[in-house]
């Protein structure tokens, strides 16, 4: 009976999915609402508030679970910065970046270069200088690289700068090649290192970037148009610091890079016309997707990868649509804001309810684990490797061209066999942010909790919603 109980404890730890697609609203909602939200490396989801420079912590309860999971304010952005629609991302050392705002504060257009950068173990922020020349950032997009700098793409020109984390220090990149500027694009990593996007102002033509070679390269037509045009090209938005005219290029939608190494990539609409589709297949270039149910649209809208293989795409009308990879179909359910992976394999949408898709992950997707201590220390460090430690895909979750929330990097989990209480261990500095990395080994480091419950436990490396095998270890 024990050993039935302790399965139990262990299976009910590890992610899991609902039979069929649900929809539950957390007990605890977000004390001001939740713009941005991200997955932090320790188990804990960092919101951003709508007051821009307000955040707080979502911390799941004793059994793992965020519907029960509880708030509390962490510290706020420095004065003066107060953004939205910013370029944003997790970093490999577990620290959170932000990057300019096409909004700061509310209401006010002005492409600011300001940023920062949180420390979870400090729980505050501290300001970024932006790269050397730029004087707007705005919703840029923007990029962890397998190396793990942080690559951000300049939206008013023809350029682009990488962040070193351990220096803090930017440096400009050679941009050879690129069709446009970088205004309203969406990056996806892929398998092979680079970072696929398809073009705004100069649709239908899509480009990859090799962060080696600093160049862009052609990657063919989207065949079908996935871009709406904004003003229709006329209107001029004035910006700071010398009120020079912005003319927006369009909308398109966000992308996912799927478990067959495809993108699923999502069109916008300006008519009551359904968007359109595309699939980007490697070495094989695009085919035309199917288009939206609804007449609707996903530009300046949402999407993620599920754990069980499957997109899933907000459009503009709150309504939420699955892609299996053959079929797109409508999920019958209306949700707004954006989605992020939780480690159960839940998916969080605007920080106040939860997603439970239906299906399961394929055994192949699992993390495995290779290496790892038996015996563990509170308050100790650790490393651990194995395959497939950040998942297939980034997963998604913003909107491509700004609000980026990607997920691609693992969790540690620790259960304790007796109580069945989930802890997660501060993970950090994996040896790369690659995706999809198959067979390659994957070290990263975790900090073992101060306050864990010490005993037999066992431990599971998580990777978008999708577990490793459990390993049993020892806590003292």
């Amino acid at each position: 009976m024990k050993s039935r109980l302790l399965m139990a404890a262990i299976l009910a730890a590890l992610p899991s999915v609902a039979p069929a697609q649900t929809v539950q609203q957390l007990k605890n909602q977000p004390p001001d609402g939740a713009q941005l939200t991200f997955l932090l490396t320790d188990g804990t989801v960092l919101a951003q508030g709508y007051k821009n420079s307000d955040f707080w912590l979502l911390t799941p309860d004793d059994t793992g679970s965020y519907v029960n999971g509880t708030w509390k304010q962490v510290g706020s952005l420095q004065s003066g910065y107060a953004p939205s629609a910013n370029a944003s991302q997790v970093l490999a050392d577990g620290r959170v970046l932000m990057e300019g705002g096409e909004y700061n504060p509310a209401g006010v257009f002005s492409l600011t270069n300001l940023g920062a950068v949180y420390d979870p173990t400090t729980q505050a922020w501290t300001s970024v200088k932006p790269p050397k020349g730029w004087k707007n950032i705005g919703d840029s997009p923007s990029v962890v690289l397998p190396n793990g700098d942080f690559l951000i793409g300049d939206k008013l020109h023809k350029r682009g700068a990488e962040l070193d984390p351990k220096t803090m220090k930017w440096t400009a990149v050679s941009y050879t090649g690129k069709n446009d500027f970088n205004a309203e694009e969406g990056w996806t990593l892929m398998p092979d290192g680079t970072v696929l996007t398809w073009d705004v102002k100069d649709h239908p033509l899509t480009e990859a970037y090799d962060p080696t070679a600093g160049q862009w390269s052609e990657r063919g037509s989207t065949i079908v148009n996935l871009q709406a045009p904004d003003c229709s090209g006329s209107c001029c938005l004035h910006y700071p610091p010398k009120n020079k005219c912005y003319y927006p290029p369009g909308e398109v939608g966000p992308g996912v890079l799927m478990p067959d190494g495809t993108v699923f990539a999502t069109g916008a609409s300006d008519t009551s016309a359904p968007a359109n589709t595309a699939i980007y297949t490697p070495g094989s270039g695009w085919a035309a997707g199917p288009k939206f149910p609804n007449d609707d649209s996903a530009g300046d809208s949402f999407a993620t990868l599920l754990p069980n293989g499957d997109a899933m795409v907000e459009g503009l009308s709150g309504e939420l649509y699955i892609w299996d990879g053959t079929n797109f179909t409508d999920a019958k359910l209306r949700e707004f804001g954006i989605m992020t992976v939780l480690p159960n394999g839940q998916i969080l949408i605007g920080g106040s309810v939860v997603y439970n898709s239906a299906g399961t992950y394929q055994s192949a997707w699992q993390p495995t684990i290779s290496n790892y201590p038996s015996t563990v220390k509170r308050g100790n460090t650790y490393q651990i490797s194995g395959t497939q430690f950040n998942g297939l895909s980034q997963a998604g979750g913003g909107m491509g061209d700004e609000y980026q929330s990607s997920t691609n990097y693992p969790l540690v989990q620790i259960t304790n066999n007796s109580t069945g209480h989930v802890f997660y261990a501060r993970e950090h500095d994996p040896s790369t942010m690659a995706v999809a990395t198959g067979s390659q080994t994957v070290s990263t480091s975790f900090d073992v909790p101060s306050g864990i419950e010490t005993g037999a436990s066992s431990l599971a490396v998580i990777a978008n919603g999708i577990p490793s095998n459990p390993v049993s270890i020892t806590v003292k």
